[in-house]
């Protein structure tokens, strides 16, 4: 079973599709999607719509969780939180009935799914740091558990040799033959943070225990120009360019 994982889009028409166009070449069987289907940029419904059509199994983000009225707004920064009544603004009765419906995480057979952590999902905390997974590890009963909210990719692992000790890497591929467990970020499609602005998505091959992280390019120049033309903070558009 080959499964593509898609991190937080945040209504980024653009980085999405020529994420979908680049999965045609990778054979998968299904594509996850980690939340924050909204928010930060300016075609939240085009998204949505795209998504659906795909038949992705999306977890709920911290950004989707404001839009429904589960997260209070005043709770995120200026700029968040002005792209967020611009998404309210966009998004149709049915669209908003479709975000309701998303869950904190999802399990399958091979793996699991959260925004945040997996233990206290609905905190919509960080992992940021290698001790900031134990309580996730803790709770999973998959090999991986496949996560975002910081746009950063990165896995953290628990060896086979050294069970209980959290290790991490950076790397591009993660072989999963020493690995006990895993919890792996899988970076953003719509607005990368770790200083590269391509879109980022995950490749995880559950037949031969592999994880691979692909980046691919698009149009930031419309992106950025949608932003700026629905009067959003301009540095929401400017931190595409950087990835940051």
């Amino acid at each position: 079973m080959r499964y593509a994982i898609l991190g937080d889009i945040h209504s980024n028409p653009s980085a999405l599709k020529a994420v979908l166009d680049a999965l045609e070449e990778h054979a998968v069987d299904e594509i996850l999607q980690v939340g924050d289907v909204v928010g930060y940029g300016a075609a939240p419904s085009e998204v949505i719509e795209l998504v659906r059509a795909a038949d992705m199994t999306v977890v709920l983000g911290n950004h989707d969780a404001v839009c429904t009225g589960a997260i209070d707004p005043r709770t995120f920064n200026d700029s968040a939180r002005l792209a967020i009544e611009h998404n309210l603004s966009l998004l149709s009765r049915d669209e908003l009935a479709w975000l309701r419906t998303l869950q904190l995480t999802s399990t399958n057979a091979h793996c699991a799914l959260t925004h945040g952590t997996l233990w206290a999902p609905e905190r919509f905390d960080y992992i940021q740091r290698p001790e900031e997974g134990d309580s996730s590890f803790s709770v999973l009963e998959r090999p991986v558990c496949f996560l975002g909210h910081t746009h950063r990719p990165v896995t953290l692992m628990r060896l086979k040799e050294s069970p209980h000790r959290t290790s991490y890497t950076f790397d591009d591929t993660v072989e999963f033959a020493e690995i006990e467990a895993a919890l792996v970020n899988v970076g953003s499609v719509g607005q990368p943070r770790d200083d590269d602005p391509r879109a980022a998505f995950v490749v995880f091959d559950a037949d031969v225990g592999r994880v691979e992280l692909h980046r691919v390019e698009y149009d930031i120049e419309r992106e950025a120009d949608r932003i700026q033309r629905a009067g959003l903070p301009k540095i929401l558009a400017d931190r595409l360019f950087l990835g940051v």
